[in-house]
């Protein structure tokens, strides 16, 4: 008789965590660094606030026995999208790195710093959680017998928006919106070299499909747009294709595709390490691939090869960054600088051939923007990077991103002067040009900035576990207007006895 026997653990001690923050604006808005990259959970609006409170037990690192984890996290809020905020609320197993994971999950951005970085073009930290059923290798899992130079990363989810109730009540009579939008993701990573010396290549690629999008027809009324949810769709959100119900003449793929390039070289030595990294975003095959068959014929011919001829699209949308660590120093330990250009997207022209027009650039790729869904959002936040102006600036109330195409510079720092002490500093600088067919008449620039400071009390003291945060921002110019807040917030935190 064979017998089978395995290992089951869960984590004794769960930890938990009570956190209560109030932000104070002058002005139209919530600073951009007081509201960006939270994973959805802040707000725009002058006053607000929230109390919250988690149980986590996530499982750490790799195992070989089969480990459970899980976590509940909510908060209740003023000021905010709704009052109610079911933030974290998931089950995962793990077995040594490979993971299964419920529910909705705070998930971390890839190849970049999570805390001074402006944020990853695609997978970032800016929305709330989509609940999803994930599979993922959470760490590097490196190749045997190749002394440890080459190691793979990545995961597969599906899930569901949750924000139709906000689409309704924030967008304009007569606009579209879309409810039930499914949710799908895809990454993976590549890590070369010894310890000293890693080169990480990856892709990141997402999409939005199923749903009902209500959009409104030239006459005035409203139709309803129905998205596939069947296995055929699952799988063409897997694999791009398939196609929508109003693609007309020029078939695309089903749903709203998009992704990212990402690779990152480090040189990590003793006392110092520095970090060189892109992010480059794509809608479609030009900024993809890069190269276009642009050989078509004319008339009947429109849909013939004739011609060995392709186009070569530019290079200049990217998110270039550099990071410095001083491992030694305390008072600056951390700094990074972030150039980021997403005017071209794939340049000003046409999106198609015809039976006139032989040639086939497909430009105007309107980053985080769809003809069917509302865009790469999640309760009006960017789910990418923040700056893209989101849609919760909007005036009209129109689910969309009215300015995707800018330059920006962006400075982040940070440090630990003291063992229970520690800063951080954030400078953006950006320039807004709107978009391709709804261009700002002049570009309109912005200078955001944020400066933090984050005492925790000593093991020591009376008031260990307690921590105190206090945050100061301030926008100036005309694309997200001349706003001053100051953020408090207040952490409690510990593990629970057994």
């Amino acid at each position: 008789m064979m017998l089978i026997a395995c290992r089951l653990t869960v984590l004794a001690q769960p930890a938990y965590r009570v956190e209560a923050q109030v932000s104070a604006t002058t002005g139209d808005n919530t600073p951009l660094w007081l509201n960006a990259n939270k994973h959805g959970l802040s707000s725009l609006k002058n006053n607000n606030g929230y109390l919250r409170a988690a149980l986590l037990n996530p499982i750490h690192g790799d195992t070989s026995k089969i480990s459970f984890g899980y976590a509940a996290d909510a908060a209740l809020a003023y000021g905010y999208t709704s009052t109610a905020v079911i933030q974290q609320a998931y089950a995962e197993v793990g077995w040594h790195r490979l993971r299964l994971t419920a529910g909705s999950k705070e998930y971390p951005m890839e190849l970049k710093n999570r805390r001074l970085s402006t944020g990853s073009q695609t997978l970032g930290e800016n929305a709330r959680p989509v609940p999803q059923l994930r599979v993922a290798l959470d760490d590097y899992w490196m190749v045997p017998g190749l002394r440890q130079w080459i190691g793979v990363k990545g995961h597969v989810a599906y899930g569901l928006t949750t924000d139709d109730g906000w689409q309704r009540d924030f967008v304009a009579p007569d606009n579209r919106y879309t409810e039930d939008a499914m949710y799908h993701s895809k990454a993976a990573y590549l890590r070369i070299g010894p310890r000293r010396v890693v080169f990480e290549i990856g892709m990141e690629e997402a999409c939005q499909f199923g749903g009902r999008s209500h959009m409104r027809q030239p006459d005035g009324k409203m139709q309803i747009v129905r998205g596939d949810k069947d296995l055929k769709a699952f799988w063409h959100a897997l694999i791009p294709g398939g196609s929508d119900e109003t693609d007309g003449p020029f078939s695309n793929k089903m749903g709203n595709h998009l992704g990212s390039w990402l690779a990152r070289l480090t040189v990590d030595q003793p006392s110092w390490a520095a970090k060189v990294y892109v992010d480059h975003f794509f809608e479609d095959d030009s900024q993809l691939t890069h190269l276009s068959f642009d050989g078509y014929g004319t008339g009947v011919e429109k849909n013939k090869h004739k011609k060995n001829r392709y186009f070569l699209y530019d290079f200049s949308d990217c998110l270039l960054g550099m990071e410095i660590e001083l491992k030694d120093s305390r008072w600056i330990s951390h700094a990074v600088v972030e150039y980021m250009h997403t005017k071209y997207q794939g340049g000003p022209v046409y999106h198609d051939h015809t039976a006139t027009i032989s040639e086939h650039i497909c430009g105007r790729d309107n980053y985080y923007n769809h003809g069917v869904y509302t865009g790469w959002q999640h309760w009006g936040q960017p789910i990418g990077n923040p700056l893209y102006t989101a849609p919760l600036y909007n005036a009209d109330h129109q689910i969309m991103f009215e300015n995707n195409r800018f330059v920006a510079w962006h400075l982040g720092a940070d440090g630990h002067p003291a063992e229970n002490l520690q800063w951080r500093l954030l400078a953006t600088w950006q320039r807004g040009y709107g978009q391709y067919i709804a261009a700002f008449e002049d570009p309109r620039e912005t200078l955001s900035m944020m400066a933090e400071a984050e005492y925790s009390f000593p093991q020591s003291s009376r008031l260990k576990g307690w921590s105190a945060r206090c945050s100061v921002g301030f926008d100036s110019g005309k694309l997200i207007g001349d706003n001053l807040g100051l953020q408090l917030t207040i952490i409690r935190s510990g593990m629970l006895k057994k």
